[in-house]
């Protein structure tokens, strides 16, 4: 167990968040709602769902859930690009506990929609949300809302509420089309054409301000629920917005329009990543008062204890791309902004500074991707946890051993997998001791290197896919990469540095994490028990792990594709992307013998 060394927290820049929220070694997990459910659940995770969530976690030992976003995101359904950065989704809405209908007049609809789009399939069916919003606009349509409490909480929202509810019924109006495809005096929210759409639409306005209330209700007790318990919710706040959104829209002086954000190229993504959000434009929402942002910390904190700022690195300077640049060009044709490095670190603080100090949620940081050294001297400076990540924490460029757990840093939350990366199971068997093909395909490219000459000599073809490349047995050393090649080190370093990186990365890590003698290609649950041991005793104050990860200590996934595990895979679209579901509801979860094991982990860590 690392030795406690987190007093410094009481003393950094966000010193007011640490004493409220206690500055101690904590353990937790990610888990999309939209990946659990109940036996209460109509066709996906629920709200209330998050309470047998909590309950799982004390059982567990464990004191943080950290969520995916959780906003609106229309009808395309992925969580990173929503319709607003304050609304939340409504088909996360438990029907049976909306406030003030009488539930007994849609038993009916509330019935067949769980007989139809019962929660438990291995996907999500998103056609449920139509089916919701169906029932929903039935309960709304036959309500007296003229409720002191609604109105309480439209007056306290008026920020950001009336221009979403508009912009609701606009798409609507346009059959879903975005924003800029709208008549003029509704594209570009004309103040006379506002006023009158609105008024002739009244009730079907009134309607999202209404959905957004009820989430309020039933999302304000989950967190008042998690608090009896000892156990904090980690909300995600996107750092973009869709360039299809209600914030978008409303506020169009705010975004660089003419631009997309993205990535550059990395060792993950080799072509970097066209994201198609657009960028702020800092100097006005400056000019504000930072009020876009202070509104938006404001009204997360109803909802949870903490709060992950998505692409941390990009408040200092974020990848941006021409929209009329190609898009075979991915993002390596782009640029930052801003482009002077000497101004980066206090244009990203004055903007983190905005949001700290309007709000008491403790802040987290997704730091990955190329970071500059600005970003890890301000998250020092201000008390906020990064990111490290058990497969990539190593000694790069000397050894390329993986750190020891005391050599984790205390500001961050060490995990083994995230989102957007392959579970423990599928990293193991699919991806470590491998070569990212695309990335060599590139380096060819760029050298002037004959592609299948180069596959040929080093990789065995046979045993690779499109996406990952496996060295050939007999090339075990970084030498042999360069006769093969007939090349000088200076010549192909690049190869000769990915071999030293990805060869033996598999024995590497199975040593790392205490397993004796040859590495097994097989995931047995010894091994995950000691990843899991390992990243939950290093130095970093909290270790939160995807909910794939916890699981895999029992047999759930045992008769799963390892490809089926995947939260997301950046870069690509299609139906595996954000929909995976849990094999078992909940309240089997709370039964399960893994926790008895789970429990042990935290407790031999020293977390709570």
């Amino acid at each position: 167990m690392a030795e406690n060394t987190y007093d410094y927290f009481l003393t950094s820049k966000t010193a007011e968040q640490w004493k409220k929220f206690g500055a101690v070694r904590r353990s937790g997990v990610l888990a999309p709602l939209f990946s659990i459910y109940s036996t209460r659940s109509s066709g996906i995770g629920e709200f209330p769902d998050l309470k047998l969530l909590a309950d799982w976690c004390v059982k567990c030992g464990m004191s943080i859930i950290q969520l995916l976003p959780l906003n609106d995101v229309g009808f395309d359904f992925a969580p990173y690009s929503c319709q607003s950065t304050f609304a939340l989704e409504p088909m996360y809405l438990r029907l049976s506990d909306i406030k003030g209908s009488c539930i007994s007049d849609h038993e009916h609809g509330i019935n067949s929609i769980k007989a139809k789009c019962g929660a438990g399939s291995k996907r999500v069916d998103y056609r449920i949300k139509k089916s919701k919003l169906k029932v929903l606009w039935e309960m709304f349509d036959c309500l007296d809302v003229d409720d002191t409490e609604f109105e309480a909480f439209k007056k306290k929202n008026k920020f950001w509420l009336d221009d979403y509810a508009v912009y609701k019924v606009l798409k609507d109006k346009y059959g879903q089309e975005s924003w800029e495809d709208w008549d003029e005096k509704y594209k570009f929210k004309e103040a006379g054409a506002i006023s009158e759409f609105t008024a002739a639409n009244d009730s079907q306005v009134n309607f999202h301000k209404w959905m957004q209330w009820q989430i309020f209700l039933q999302f304000v007790d989950v967190k008042k629920y998690a608090g009896t318990k000892g156990v904090f919710i980690q909300g995600d706040l996107p750092f973009l917005v869709a360039r299809d959104s209600a914030d978008v829209w409303s506020s169009q002086k705010y975004f660089k329009l003419d631009v997309s954000s993205g990535a550059p190229p990395d060792m993950y993504f080799a072509k970097g990543q066209r994201w198609g959000m657009p960028t702020y434009n800092w100097d006005r929402i400056e000019g504000a008062g930072y009020d876009y942002l202070n509104e938006k910390v404001k009204y997360a904190q109803n909802f949870y204890d903490m709060f992950r700022i998505d692409h941390f690195v990009g408040l200092f300077r974020l990848w941006t791309i021409k929209l009329d640049e190609p898009v075979d060009t991915f993002g390596l044709k782009g640029y930052f902004d801003p482009e002077n490095t000497d101004t980066w670190k206090e244009h990203g603080q004055k903007i983190l500074k905005a949001m700290t100090d309007n709000t008491d949620m403790l802040p987290c940081a997704e730091d990955l991707g190329v970071v500059p050294a600005c970003s890890y001297e301000t998250l020092k400076e201000f008390g906020i946890p990064g990111m490290d990540v058990q497969r990539w924490t190593r000694d790069w460029g000397t050894t390329y051993d993986f750190k020891a757990p005391d050599r984790y840093r205390e500001n961050s939350i060490s995990i083994i997998s995230s989102h957007d990366m392959s579970p423990l199971v599928l990293w193991w068997v699919g991806e470590a001791s491998t070569v990212d093909a695309v990335l060599v395909e590139k380096i060819c490219a760029e050298n002037d290197y004959d592609l299948q000459h180069v596959q040929a000599m080093l990789f065995d073809m046979p045993r690779s896919n499109k996406l990952r490349l496996r060295w050939k047995e007999e090339v075990n050393t970084a030498d042999e990469v360069l006769k093969r090649l007939n090349k000088s080190r200076q010549e192909a370093w690049m190869f000769y540095d990915m071999h030293r990186e990805s060869y033996d990365e598999k024995q590497k890590f199975w040593n790392a994490i205490g397993m004796e003698g040859p590495y097994s290609g097989e995931p047995t649950k010894e091994f995950v028990s000691a990843a899991l041991g390992v990243i939950n005793s290093t130095r970093s104050v909290f270790s939160i792990q995807l909910l794939q990860d916890w699981m895999s200590l029992g047999d759930f996934f045992d008769r799963w594709n390892p490809d089926d595990l995947r939260v997301n895979t950046p870069g690509t679209t299609g139906d595996k992307n954000w929909t995976i579901v849990m094999p078992i509801p909940l309240e089997e979860l709370l039964k399960a013998d893994i926790n008895t094991k789970i429990a042990r982990i935290n407790k031999d860590a020293g977390r709570i």
